[in-house]
């Protein structure tokens, strides 16, 4: 795994994850994920984004992607970033683009989940 070149970038504006109402869609251009499940449609967006649609929401995150270009048959990645995480005590959501991995934390734990995915990647691990 060439997890050396990781380049974690975390973004500065909180993200949220929201439902589409009524079954309309906002602006899809800014839309950053977008989920079908049989009940209903999950939204992942800016919380300025979200706020502008009115949309409800209740968990504030922040978005950390890395600029690896990963392969989807990949394993033990998640699992990798997943159990440094949970050891500190933070959740994480991932989002497995075509080309890179999002991860999704606590707003409030958005640097130190950065500082502990860059320990990975000081470590070779």
């Amino acid at each position: 795994m060439i997890i050396s070149k990781l380049e974690p970038t975390l973004y500065k504006e909180p993200y949220v994850f929201t439902q589409a109402k009524n079954k309309l869609l906002p602006n899809i251009q800014h839309i950053f994920a977008l989920v079908q499940e049989k009940e209903g449609t999950t939204l992942v967006m800016t919380q300025n984004q979200a706020d502008q649609e009115q949309l409800r929401y209740t968990f504030l995150a922040a978005r950390i992607s890395l600029s690896l270009a990963t392969e989807l048959e990949l394993v033990g990645l998640t699992a990798l970033f997943s159990n440094v995480l949970a050891k500190a005590g933070i959740s994480c959501n991932v989002i497995a683009g075509y080309h890179h991995d999002h991860l999704f934390v606590p707003f409030e734990h958005g640097e130190q989940a950065l500082t502990l995915v860059q320990s990975l990647q000081e470590q070779g691990i």
